[in-house]
């Protein structure tokens, strides 16, 4: 048992490294390069950490952690849909589900099971978890992209009232972190860099 258990581990490992190759619209810090969606995961967790006394209420932070790192892998099957994007919806749950299920389901059977729920209680955003999960996911690409001069603001002449109703799901893990992000915006939009 264990060892299937670890040959399973390993397939799936070897089918997250895809994730790597799933490219944002978002750019790293001062950069001109996209980051990929491995990255994105890694910085989340690693904000959840450094961030986390900031959570409106009390949070699991290891759970969040997980979170922010399994959120994405269902999008090496569905791709990452841009969250200013005005074609598709960026909720295309039915879509990652069928993904959550097929690349978790490569985990031994209780392991994936796990996967699969805390990834749905990051997509129902009504935990304290999910929600400053989401806060999280919401922050750094606003931060990307007050640091590139607008970033993808800019290259999809995105409108001020768009990413302020996108980033406002910030508050509902953290009004502290909100409240910079919404400065943050404003600053933005006096320096220029995001249209009002």
């Amino acid at each position: 048992m264990q060892v299937e258990n670890l040959l399973k581990q390993v397939n799936f490992i070897k089918e997250i490294d895809k994730l790597k190759y799933i490219q944002r619209k978002t750019k790293l810090f001062n950069s001109d390069r996209c980051e990929n969606d491995a990255e994105h995961s890694w910085h989340l967790a690693m904000m959840t950490i450094v961030l986390a006394e900031h959570s409106d209420k009390p949070i699991d932070v290891l759970k969040v952690a997980k979170m922010v790192l399994i959120h994405d892998i269902v999008e090496i099957d569905a791709g990452d849909t841009f969250i200013y994007d005005t074609t598709k919806n960026h909720t295309n749950t039915e879509e990652e589900l069928i993904a959550a299920k097929r690349i978790f389901g490569l985990l031994p059977t209780e392991q994936a099971k796990e996967f699969i729920a805390i990834w749905e209680e990051f997509e129902e955003g009504i935990t304290n978890e999910a929600k400053f999960a989401k806060s999280m996911d919401r922050f750094e690409p606003l931060l990307q992209n007050a640091s590139n001069n607008g970033g993808t603001w800019v290259e999809f002449n995105v409108p001020y009232q768009k990413v302020y109703d996108k980033k406002k799901a910030i508050k509902n893990g953290s009004t502290a972190i909100w409240n910079y992000a919404e400065n943050l915006i404003n600053e933005s939009v006096e320096k220029g860099i995001l249209k009002k």
